[in-house]
């Protein structure tokens, strides 16, 4: 994610609607998180209820990139082992595909997800 405020801008015949990078990192990491089999992303944040409370830290596994009004999505994940990593992998991009597209408005090109680490229960 870009570390200034960057916004992607949308023209209409109403005006023009601009959403912050920073506000679809956080679609994207919180779709991420919500996926069973998911640990973290990849800066090692849980996916529990305080991860939510915490916008900066939850963006940490999320880069984003936009061209031509596209987005590309780029995770770093942690799975919870037992679980199948391309199965995770893959409901993932799915979920963040999904939950940028349907907030924003905005297209997705792809969601690139990277499989960083397995965690293990306690």
């Amino acid at each position: 994610m870009a570390e200034g405020k960057e916004y992607i801008s949308h023209e209409s015949e109403l005006g023009s609607v601009s959403i912050s990078e920073e506000v679809l990192a956080v679609i994207a990491a919180a779709a991420a998180v919500d996926v069973e089999g998911v640990s973290s992303l990849g800066s090692g944040l849980s996916s529990d209820v305080t991860a939510a409370a915490n916008r900066k830290a939850l963006t940490r596994g999320v880069r984003l990139a936009v061209e031509d009004e596209r987005i590309t999505v780029d995770l770093s994940i942690l799975v919870r082992y037992g679980y199948v990593v391309t199965d995770v992998a893959k409901a993932v991009q799915d979920a963040v595909f999904s939950a940028v597209e349907n907030t924003s408005g905005l297209s997705v090109s792809c969601v690139n997800v990277a499989v960083v680490g397995v965690t293990f229960q306690k």
